[in-house]
């Protein structure tokens, strides 16, 4: 009869210890093992890659599947319009630099020369008309010229003083050069024409579309002939690196990690290759676990968003992939510790 009290008794002591340990190893996991264990999956990181400019797709060089490297030459539109106007804006600067250098340049020998000697014909004429208005003026007094003889006289000696006048003035123009004013004009015109060419040199090299960064092309969503504006997506780029996993870590184990710690990265695929990492983005803000975590935790719990970077990923590593991500975490956030 004593025997079944002893076991019974046996049986609730090892329920006590047992139910002791389960406690402690849920709430103070670091007592049990000095290992974080963390669930996520990499990154999806990708492009939508658009012309920034307007025009017809001649052609698509890439496809689905390919992968490219930083800057190389995915697609091009028909270029024929944006040649049209940097051959314009090519035309006037030449036009401007060369109104700006007559300028600079100041008038010519020759042109001065032919301003001295339109003076000197007009003094001639000024003089010879000055005589015709003495002699006609004499006559006049004594009535042996008519006064309409006088008034052309009068009216011919005025008009030779006045182009001596002009061309006097001429002269003088020809002699300084043209005005500082003008030059600045000038000078003002050729910046504007320059930076128009430099623009439609930019709109030009805006027909061809690069690759921002290496990556796999994940799809051809525009093909040749098709007519596209900016921001219309021509291509899909799939971003190879960096390589970057999202976990989340529950707020009882926040204190265990900090950015810069080694963890390892394993798959489902080869879960005996390993991939060294580190963390390097911990949220300051609590979320609510996504549905696509899987962690021991209740999912209504509150847990913090982690940033894992991968430093040696190869095609192992595919983006979406679930992983599981092994920390270190020894000595570090421990309930206890000083």
């Amino acid at each position: 009869m004593r025997m079944p009290k002893i076991l019974a008794l046996l049986i609730v002591c090892a329920g006590l210890v047992g139910g002791g340990y389960w406690a402690w190893s849920t709430y103070w996991p670091a007592a049990k093992s000095d290992s974080l264990t963390l669930y996520g999956n990499v990154d999806i990181r990708q492009v939508d890659l658009a012309f920034n400019a307007e025009g017809k797709i001649a052609e698509v060089l890439v496809e689905e599947g390919d992968t490219v490297a930083a800057d190389q030459l995915l697609a091009r539109l028909d270029g024929a319009m944006y040649d049209d106007l940097v051959a314009a804006a090519e035309a006037r600067v030449a036009k401007s630099e060369a109104q700006l250098d007559e300028l600079h340049a100041g008038t010519r020998q020759e042109e001065i020369a032919r301003a001295r000697a339109a003076v000197q014909q007009a003094e001639a004429r000024v003089q010879e008309t000055e005589s015709t208005l003495a002699r006609r003026r004499k006559l006049l007094a004594t009535d042996n010229v008519s006064e309409q003889a006088f008034d052309e006289a009068q009216r011919a000696y005025d008009e030779a003083k006045a182009v001596l006048a002009q061309n006097r003035a001429e002269l003088e123009l020809a002699v300084k050069g043209p005005r500082t004013e003008k030059i600045r004009a000038a000078e003002a015109q050729l910046a504007f024409d320059r930076a128009t060419l430099r623009l439609a040199r930019e709109r030009q090299d805006k027909t061809s579309l690069l690759a921002p960064t290496s990556g796999t092309i994940l799809t051809r969503i525009r093909e040749p002939g098709a007519t596209v504006g900016p921001t219309t997506p021509v291509l899909t780029l799939a971003v190879r690196r960096p390589v970057r996993v999202r976990t989340y870590v529950g707020e009882m184990n926040l204190g265990r990690i900090e950015p810069g710690m080694a963890v390892t990265v394993t798959t489902d695929s080869f879960p005996d290759k390993r991939y060294q990492g580190r963390i390097g983005y911990i949220s300051p803000t609590a979320e609510f676990t996504p549905k696509s975590v899987e962690t021991p935790e209740l999912r209504t719990d509150l847990v913090y968003r982690v940033r894992v970077l991968v430093d040696a990923p190869d095609e192992g590593l595919r983006q979406g992939m679930p992983v599981t991500v092994h920390v270190d975490a020894e000595g570090a956030g421990r309930p206890g510790d000083a």
